[in-house]
């Protein structure tokens, strides 16, 4: 991996130390060629070229089913993790007395869509963390018979820890439960098998660490749990024969396009291709390999310190985010941090790094060698 080259594709390393991919991502150049050139041709040529977009949309759309190792025809466009969390939330034949299993450390993208069905009589049953953890045995110990799907984040944004999918996703095969993974803070990091995981439903908007745009992300829903889930907003494009406007047919898309119900984000589905090219061309695992070495040079710094590690330290819970806390005012932090150029997440009494692949060693120094001056203040 030559980061010198990869670094040259992201200006906001020429003016910004920027650490904050578990938040929104800087654009790296292919992306912005991309918005560039879809703006410049809608600007002038109109829609002369409307079937080579539509073409694009579908080389897109199989880009994203690759990184999570989906058919094609199990991937829809959304507008961002909400959405699609809600299509499962509001598409499922709930019955009073029925329940959701979710952690309680969730982003409100996964807690939101689910305490909404509490007016139908749905439970929302909530896994207590520990330390930023979701031990499996608190997962389990939620579950009854009652439980119609269990939602969970591939990684908890809050403390970068990393769930066991692949033993969740057994257990809920085992249980008949729905598995609903929130997948916004590993997609673009971490590998991702939603067949081996036994994955029925999965959304992630693209605008962290797939590095793209807000506005714009993708939603996966198994083949084998298609017709489980009733689209809550339908529209002309949601039906075969969509583009017949004059014969009414409502026969629902064979496949995860049907929750796609009107006029595509095209410009942001560009954007979202580019992104998804740029990881392609590096390799998931060679970046998570990358992230993970830049983790360990952070983890370091901070055993040494008198900074007390938030985020969990075991291999296989650990992810692109590093959180650390400590005797410090955080708001005069968040200030000096900003006047110094440098991005991080700074807030609720801890300090949250996220470098992505192109960032280096010596900005991680940089990063510590200001976080030291400023406790000499």
């Amino acid at each position: 991996m030559d980061i010198q080259k990869i670094r040259k594709e992201f200006p906001v390393t020429e003016h910004r130390l920027f650490m904050d991919h578990a938040r929104v991502a800087p654009l790296a150049r292919p992306v912005q060629a991309a918005i560039t050139a879809f703006a410049e041709e809608a600007c002038e040529q109109g829609t002369a070229h409307y079937a080579e977009w539509l073409k694009e949309v579908e080389i897109v759309r199989a880009r994203f089913a690759k990184l999570i190792n989906a058919d094609t025809s199990e991937v829809a466009f959304v507008k961002n993790t909400s959405e699609g969390l809600s299509i499962v939330a509001n598409g499922i034949d709930w019955k009073e007395g029925d329940n959701v299993v979710i952690p309680d450390i969730e982003f409100p993208a996964n807690v939101y869509p689910w305490m909404n069905l509490q007016r139908r009589g749905v439970d929302v049953r909530f896994v207590k963390s520990v330390r930023g953890r979701v031990p499996f045995e608190q997962i389990a110990s939620q579950v009854n018979s009652r439980t119609r799907v269990l939602s969970i984040s591939s990684v908890e944004f809050n403390s970068g820890y990393r769930n066991d999918l692949k033993r969740i996703g057994e257990f809920c095969k085992e249980k008949n439960i729905y598995f609903c993974v929130d997948a916004i803070q590993s997609l673009g990091v971490i590998p991702m098998d939603v067949k081996e995981f036994n994955i029925d439903f999965l959304a992630a908007d693209g605008h962290k660490w797939m590095l793209s745009v807000e506005g714009l992300g993708g939603f996966y829903i198994s083949q084998r749990v298609l017709d489980d889930i009733h689209p809550a907003v339908v529209g002309w494009d949601s039906v075969i024969n969509s583009s017949d406007y004059g014969n009414y047919d409502f026969t629902l898309k064979p496949d995860a396009t049907r929750f796609e119900e009107g006029s595509l984000n095209t410009l942001g589905i560009y954007a979202f291709g580019a992104a998804l090219a740029l990881l392609e061309e590096e390799g998931i695992e060679h970046i998570e390999k990358r992230v993970l070495s830049l983790g360990d040079c952070i983890l370091e710094y901070l055993r040494h310190s008198k900074f007390k590690i938030l985020s969990s330290t075991e291999p296989g819970e650990r992810s692109g985010s590093v959180c650390f806390g400590g005797d410090i005012d955080y708001k005069k932090l968040a200030v000096y941090l900003r006047e110094n150029k440098v991005i991080v997440s700074v807030r609720d009494n801890f300090v949250r790094l996220s470098p992505h692949f192109y960032n280096t060693e010596e900005e991680i120094d940089q990063f510590f060698a200001l976080l030291d001056e400023f406790l000499k203040q």
